[in-house]
């Protein structure tokens, strides 16, 4: 259990214990302040991309709307023909503040989680501005908990993977980040105020569906994976849209 104290902080407090097995888990923060995310932060998926390594980062929101939990499905829109996975790690801001500096960021960190930043290429390339691509109900699956800072002794260092049907499609550590978490923090903190619960996520790495050749798209059935090294996996199923 977490509860936010009167300094500010996103803390933990004493709760009972479940058996996780035998327990369904909600996404660790379903309506999140902010829902932040950041594209471009692997270099190996710039590179695949055939894009240039930013220069700052290129930061993006979800709304909260697309926040499900683990086992909860991935809804295909029937308005999409380009669905596509993400893998990435976020973390989640447990003390607030704007322009906290650099040296001093992970302070504010209360731990870390998986996103799967679900993407509808076609409403994300058709414009210049990405939100209607990554927004879409269910586009964000998180969790299937928070492991909190202390307990992950370097979070640059973690292997992260992606996997659909026994294939693993994303396979990378999150050393490759090119912004890390106290840069992101003290870059996004100049122009908003961080809020705990705030949930940033970091970027994925290579190995998306819109790269590959032929491109890989999620399709009806399918369950996807993402595993981070010292958090756990998350996993959901992929179903299409009712017909209205």
């Amino acid at each position: 259990m977490v509860s936010i104290c009167a300094s500010g902080r996103f803390e933990p407090v004493p709760g009972p214990a479940y058996d996780a097995r035998a327990t369904k888990l909600f996404a660790p923060i379903p309506r999140p302040p902010k829902f932040i995310c950041v594209g471009l932060n692997y270099r190996d998926h710039a590179a695949e991309a055939k894009m240039e390594i930013p220069a700052v980062p290129t930061i993006f929101n979800k709304f909260t709307n697309v926040v499900i939990g683990p086992g909860q499905p991935i809804v295909l829109p029937k308005v999409s023909t380009k669905p596509d996975y993400e893998a990435e790690f976020a973390f989640v801001i447990g003390r607030g503040g704007r322009y906290i500096p650099a040296a001093s960021a992970m302070e504010h960190v209360f731990g870390y989680t998986i996103v799967n930043d679900v993407s509808a290429r076609d409403f994300q390339g058709a414009s210049t501005q990405w939100l209607m691509g990554k927004t879409f109900d269910t586009f964000g699956p998180m969790g299937p908990w928070i492991v909190t800072r202390d307990e992950i002794a370097d979070p640059h260092a973690l292997e992260i993977s992606l996997e659909i049907g026994g294939e693993i499609l994303q396979k990378s550590n999150t050393r490759e980040l090119i912004f890390k978490t106290p840069e992101l923090i003290e870059y996004i903190s100049q122009v908003v105020t961080l809020e705990p619960g705030d949930v940033v996520a970091t970027g994925t790495p290579s190995g998306v569906g819109f790269a590959r050749r032929p491109r890989r798209w999620l399709k009806p059935g399918e369950e996807v994976i993402v595993r981070i090294e010292g958090i756990g996996e998350l996993r959901n199923p992929v179903v299409a849209e009712a017909a209205s």
